[in-house]
């Protein structure tokens, strides 16, 4: 239950869930609290969630694409890449994809697009709110990770 306000990020502490795909797969997912400009110097949060993404074997950015962002979503996907390089730029090499979240308001697709473009590969469109697009999600998760 995440702590709602006027954060540039709601998730304070690393929250974790067990999601299981239709093929009997379990995935552990971690919710990271977000990434601000800073992270690696004490702003914010600080290090401390980074940490914990050391121990993932894939990342996943999950980028607010809608007109209501308080930051583009290629200015806030760049800010989260530049913190991890900083942190360490091992993280850097761990299959990784980009979703464009809420897509479900209007506008969000040109959003999504131009992230893409910014990119230059696509991202998966998702809406936390009303699920689409989050089985595709999952299964992507699934066909990035190291098997074995």
């Amino acid at each position: 239950r995440p702590k709602v306000s006027l954060y540039p990020f709601t998730t304070l502490v690393p929250n974790l869930g067990i999601v299981e795909l239709d093929d009997y797969t379990r995935l552990v997912l971690a919710d990271m609290p977000g990434l601000i400009d800073g992270a690696p110097r004490g702003k914010g949060l600080g290090d401390e969630f980074l940490r914990h993404i050391e121990r993932t074997r894939a990342v996943v950015h999950l980028v607010d694409v809608s007109q209501e962002a308080e930051t583009a979503p290629a200015e806030a996907y760049d800010t989260v890449q530049e913190e991890i390089r900083l942190f360490s730029t091992a993280l850097l090499d761990r299959p990784a994809l980009v979703a464009a979240n809420k897509v479900d308001i209007p506008g969000a697709e040109d959003g999504a697009k131009r992230l893409e473009e910014h990119l230059g590969y696509e991202v998966l469109r998702i809406s936390a709110l009303t699920g689409t697009g989050v089985p595709e999600l999952l299964w992507k998760i699934k066909a990035m990770l190291p098997t074995g």
